[in-house]
């Protein structure tokens, strides 16, 4: 009916590529908690944050169960110690959002925390022949296609177990090495490479023993094994009893194989509590209890305090912080969905929560199909969002961001490996092409300073909104008119725009009055509204920060799940607007093209209406799944932010209804005019 004849990388896909077909997986299933979100959001916006929110309580009962039992991350926290005292490095490797988790364990929580330690002359000069001098640099955070994917995905990168291997010998990764692997669904190709290669270092040597690698080799994953021993690439790293593995699986995401939400926020603070845990038991060895005290960690550091399961149980006090929240969150979700419906921008600035925010900002894209940031090359805004930073120069935002210069991969070191190490054409041809954009030229394409040409060409404007993220003890940076934080809120009011104050503290909840008086005071007077959202989380016992960035970032993967479910890219709780830019998600793509067409098909008032027909099969769904891409593809300045997905889904229904192939020029005036929510909304 349709026209459409499976591509060839369609039919190579169905038939060659059921590895990645993964939607049996825990992680691609639907939530009974968030079912019906999609509806409920666009009723009651408050309701719809809370129902996303109320998921977060599965890492709850994860973390209780992991502190209950907490030997496997005892023993990674004393693989890192060692690590720190032996001067040998530590290397945090992910891709996607656990490549964007990697990179904040270097640049967020570790580089940041040294660089407290080494400002204290006294302190520094007691750790001198002790602590390695180059301990800033032990701990490298790696992400497939490095740090140019902290943008957006580089495409083909993750479905090839060639690239992290390449990675991990170019970042001089050796033997002895710490490694800790960390992917969201436990079969992310190019983090299995990594793990793989580096046991690899140690099988290498006479006499190797599992029981020696194990102690230094993790794999960190979200899924119950029995799901994931299907899958070859998988099942090698599972039953490999050289590797340590640490099984953090909370169930189902708020929204269906959104693994950016609850299987990251879990990792992250596993990960970080391991290293935290690690970092302070090395110090204790060397300082004192007051000392140890000034660099956050509670009770000196005392034996007490300083197990790995102290740090989760921590957890249900940041949920409930960040919950108590979401009263006062709601109308800034409100003011940003109603400003991107309106063809407004946002811009988010933050300096101590810089990562946590760019991260949520840049996710949203593969999410919800958006467009990727801007570069400087772009004449005028496209993508929704964009990050700012408290810094003069493009050079200094990248520095202040990574903690060091930006670092990409260096094409002749990849192409020739990619050119005759990689036998699937289609993966070949799709790494060789995103190659060329990993280099460290990549760093040149974008700015988050507040430069003056930023300011003057991407500055707010009437009409947008502004969203400022301080952490502790940024507070006393609002309200001061000379600092960075209220130059950028002053800018907003005076163009007009809306803003909005997100503010993690541990201050007391008599004194947020004062707090928002001063926030007020530089935006008084403005025709822009201004909401302050005050973020209740305890201070004390947190060296790393690490409770604060938590907070920050599952109220930020509320905000902005909630903003795109109420702009209808969400339909009850699946993510209808994935950009499916690598074969997992070419996969997931595909599932959900299948599910909601047969979802209708099976409805009583339909088959009353347009008659019975056996349901569309999954290789029916990925032909039209590949045509869409195709299409859209070739009219990117037509199509805009359309989805291949709901694309998809309007073309084989209303083709069904109408009983003829409806075009592809017929569907994208649907789909633009009404969207997939609606659409599917007026069949039922």
């Amino acid at each position: 009916m349709l026209g459409v004849e499976p591509s060839a990388e369609s039919v190579d896909y169905v038939r060659t590529k059921t590895q990645f077909q993964l939607h049996a997986l825990l992680t691609e299933q639907r939530h009974q908690k968030t079912w019906p979100l999609g509806e409920r959001i666009q009723k009651d916006t408050l309701a719809g944050l809370k129902m996303l929110s109320s998921v977060d309580d599965d890492i709850r009962a994860k973390l209780e169960e992991l502190a209950a039992a907490p030997a496997v991350l005892e023993q990674a926290a004393r693989a890192v110690e060692d690590a720190i005292l032996g001067g040998r490095k530590i290397y945090v490797y992910g891709c996607g959002a656990t490549g964007r988790l990697a990179k904040q364990m270097e640049s967020t929580f570790w580089r940041p925390f040294w660089r407290r330690v080494k400002a204290d002359r006294k302190i520094a000069a007691k750790l001198a022949g002790r602590i390695p001098e180059g301990v800033e640099d032990a701990l490298i955070g790696e992400m497939t296609g490095a740090d140019r994917a902290l943008i957006s995905s580089l495409e083909g990168f993750e479905d090839l177990q060639l690239i992290g291997r390449l990675q991990l010998h170019d970042r001089g990764i050796r033997k002895g090495d710490v490694v800790i692997c960390v992917t969201e669904g436990g079969e992310t190709s190019s983090v299995i490479g990594t793990v793989l290669a580096a046991l690899d270092e140690w099988k290498g040597e006479p006499g190797y023993s599992p029981g020696e690698s194990r102690k230094r080799l993790y794999f960190v994953y979200n899924n119950p094994d029995d799901r994931l021993l299907p899958f070859d690439r998988s099942r090698s790293v599972l039953t490999e009893p050289g590797i340590t593995k640490i099984n953090l699986t909370t169930g189902p995401q708020a929204i269906t194989g959104s693994t950016r939400m609850q299987a990251t926020t879990i990792e992250t603070y596993v990960v970080a509590a391991v290293i935290e845990t690690a970092v302070g038991r090395a110090l204790a060895r060397f300082l004192g209890e007051n000392e140890m005290v000034r660099f956050g960690f509670e009770d000196g550091g005392g034996a007490e305090r300083a197990g790995v399961a102290a740090k989760l149980s921590e957890f249900g006090g940041v949920l409930e912080g960040a919950r108590a929240a979401l009263p006062a969150l709601a109308p800034l979700t409100d003011i940003e969905a109603a400003a991107y419906a309106g063809g407004r921008f946002s811009t988010y600035y933050a300096e101590k929560g810089l990562i946590t925010v760019f991260i949520d900002s840049t996710e949203r894209s593969p999410t919800f199909r958006l467009f990727p940031l801007d570069t400087v090359r772009e004449p005028q805004r496209k993508c929704w969002i964009q990050v700012w930073t408290g810094a003069k120069t493009a050079g200094d935002a990248w520095r202040a961001f990574l903690g060091r210069p930006f670092r990409g991969l260096a094409s002749e070191k990849y192409r020739p490996a990619f050119e005759t190490g990689i036998d699937d054409p289609y993966l070949r041809r799709a790494a060789l092409e995103s190659l060329k954009k990993a280099g460290d030229d990549q760093a040149e394409l974008y700015d988050f300073s507040l430069s003056a040409s930023n300011l003057e060409r991407r500055g707010p404007k009437k009409g947008d909104l502004c969203v400022l993220v301080g952490l502790m003890p940024e507070e006393s940076e609002f309200g001061r008119e000379g600092s960075s934080f209220g130059k950028v809120l002053r800018l907003a009011g005076e163009s007009g725009a809306d803003a909005a104050v997100v503010l993690v503290t541990d201050r007391p909840q008599k004194e947020y009055p004062q707090l928002e008086a001063g926030i007020r005071r530089l935006f008084e007077g403005r025709s822009g509204r201004l909401i302050v959202v005050p973020v209740h989380v305890r201070a004390t016992g947190d060296p790393f920060g690490l409770r604060q960035q938590i907070a920050a970032k599952m109220l930020l993967n509320a905000h902005s799940t909630a903003v795109m479910a109420k702009l209808g890219k969400v339909v009850g709780n699946t993510m209808t607007n994935v950009s499916p830019s690598n074969l997992k998600l070419v996969g997931r793509a595909t599932y959900l093209i299948q599910s909601h067409v047969n979802d209708i098909l099976g409805l009583a008032d339909w088959v009353k209406a347009n008659g019975g027909r056996e349901p569309i099969s999954y290789g029916e769904a990925n032909a039209v799944l590949f045509d869409s891409i195709a299409y859209l593809k070739d009219r990117q300045a037509e199509a805009g932010q359309t989805a291949e997905v709901a694309f998809s889904i309007v073309r084989i229904l209303e083709s069904l209804k109408q009983k003829r192939g409806i075009s592809r020029e017929e569907t994208l005036d649907i789909v633009k005019a009404v969207g997939l929510s609606a659409y599917l909304a007026s069949l039922k």
